[in-house]
């Protein structure tokens, strides 16, 4: 794993400074924002290869933050921090479009951890991407593109969040294979959401309703009762 340029975007300035002083440790480049709007500037104007953003930030809150990284050409990891921890609360950071939610108070080992999951599962799209940049995955009228994270069904762009993307390429990249809830929270949601199997079935659920002519008649994302998922489809020439 390459060092990396981290952004820090929280005003709790002694915990973005704890965080920068564990993340220099491990060779990282950091630069801390301790203002939404600041931090939304230093976001716009770096290529970032992950930003640490509070979501109750002066200035500017850390949702619009995260949507408009997402808006951007681009794709740049986010890991969420903040102090609520209710379900609806990590539904909507996830939603938004971050790659992992963390609440307060957190183990730094716990948020390190994450931050290397989150490196780590860049790290191999990056290399499927660089080995075939003109990769393309096209199964019938769903065709997706790991390097610019794009789907499209029936020539119509489908927008996904971050997690909804992540899990549709780890399907597309095991077609045929089933897979429990809790070996997908594993692979694509990485360290620390044990419990957590409902996250796949919503995650499942709307990607359903966004790529499948009939939801409730799956072709792409079947479920095998009793075991899981799997990925069916045949994959054609781009």
């Amino acid at each position: 794993m390459q060092n990396k340029h981290i952004l820090i975007i929280e005003d709790n300035r002694d915990l973005a400074q704890l965080l920068a002083i564990h993340l220099r440790d491990l060779h990282h480049q950091v630069d801390l924002c301790f203002d939404g709007r600041l931090g939304l500037q230093k976001a716009s104007s770096v290529n970032y290869d992950l930003v640490v953003l509070d979501l109750m930030l002066p200035g500017c809150d850390g949702l619009t933050i995260c949507q408009s990284i997402r808006a951007q050409a681009g794709y740049t990891p986010i890991l969420m921090l903040t102090a609520k921890d209710t379900e609806s609360d990590r539904v909507r950071g996830l939603e938004t479009g971050a790659d992992d939610y963390v609440t307060k108070p957190f183990s730094v080992i716990e948020l390190l951890a994450r931050i290397k999951a989150i490196f780590r599962r860049a790290d191999a799209l990056e290399f499927h991407a660089v080995s075939d940049p003109l990769q393309k995955m096209r199964y019938g009228a769903l065709h997706v593109c790991p390097e610019k994270r794009t789907v499209n069904i029936h020539d119509q762009t489908v927008e996904l969040t971050a997690k909804e993307f992540d899990l549709l390429l780890f399907f597309c990249q095991h077609p045929g294979r089933v897979y429990s809830r809790s070996e997908l929270l594993d692979h694509v949601w990485g360290y620390g959401h044990d419990g957590y199997e409902h996250t796949v079935n919503s995650n499942i659920n709307r990607l359903r309703v966004k790529i499948e002519d009939n939801p409730k008649q799956p072709r792409y994302i079947q479920t095998v009762w009793g075991v899981g998922y799997k990925f069916s489809g045949t994959k054609s020439d781009v």
